[in-house]
């Protein structure tokens, strides 16, 4: 009785580990977001297996039932349609409650996406504070002025049709000037990463942008 947590690439398929892909091929069945995106990461690689549906929608509703069946067999993986499990998706909720109930749980390095987000930004690494993806409306506002008095690294995602307006907002709130990385389609074909100030970015980006999106924030000047 085991629960692998296992991360899955964030784009390029090459990404993906020698043990992850001996896991997946040896488990009793794989829960995960989407199982067409799962089933067309184990076609690729060649892996017949069981994907059971585990996702933001159901995650609640199916919690109990989800440990039971780990409990009825040797071991199951949890995968996200893209990065590590847990991370800005669904896995939490299953962890903690696997913990309680006894279950044993290893949990496999792997791709997310905002650990490359900042290592290449160029902003400061050895202190910094991740957000996930930040409020759409109620409480944005309070978050970014936290943001903009942090004395580290700010990281956060955000959507590509929300990202001139949280832009704009950024520089009413924290000041035009501020030093910001905004990286998109990380290990794709059409990987970009911005480096300049949040008026520069306004600038590049106000056509408009494609792509999954992280957001690497300077800190606050001492």
């Amino acid at each position: 009785m085991k629960l692998y947590i296992v991360p899955t690439p964030i784009g390029n398929l090459e990404d993906i580990t020698l043990r992850a892909l001996r896991i997946l091929k040896s488990v009793d069945f794989v829960l995960c977001e989407d199982t067409r995106t799962t089933n067309n990461l184990l076609k690729h690689f060649e892996i017949q297996q069981r994907c059971v549906p585990y996702h933001i929608h159901n995650e609640h509703k199916q919690l109990s039932q989800i440990i039971r069946q780990i409990q009825n067999s040797s071991s199951v993986a949890l995968v996200s349609d893209a990065g590590t499990p847990g991370i800005s998706d669904p896995g939490f909720l299953l962890i903690r409650e696997a913990i309680m109930q006894g279950i044993e749980i290893e949990s496999l390095p792997g791709a997310t996406a905002f650990v490359p987000a900042l290592v290449n930004s160029g902003l400061p690494t050895d202190s910094f504070h991740f957000f996930g993806f930040i409020p759409h409306k109620k409480g944005k506002e309070t978050l970014l002025k936290k943001m903009a008095e942090l004395e580290c690294t700010a990281i956060f995602y955000e959507s590509p049709h929300r990202l001139l307006k949280t832009l704009e907002m950024m520089a009413t709130i924290i000041g035009g000037d501020r030093q910001i990385t905004i990286s998109r389609e990380l290990t794709k074909i059409h990987e970009e990463n911005f480096r300049g100030t949040i008026t520069q970015a306004i600038e590049r980006f106000k056509e408009g942008v494609k792509g999954e999106i992280v957001i690497c924030l300077g800190a606050a000047r001492g």
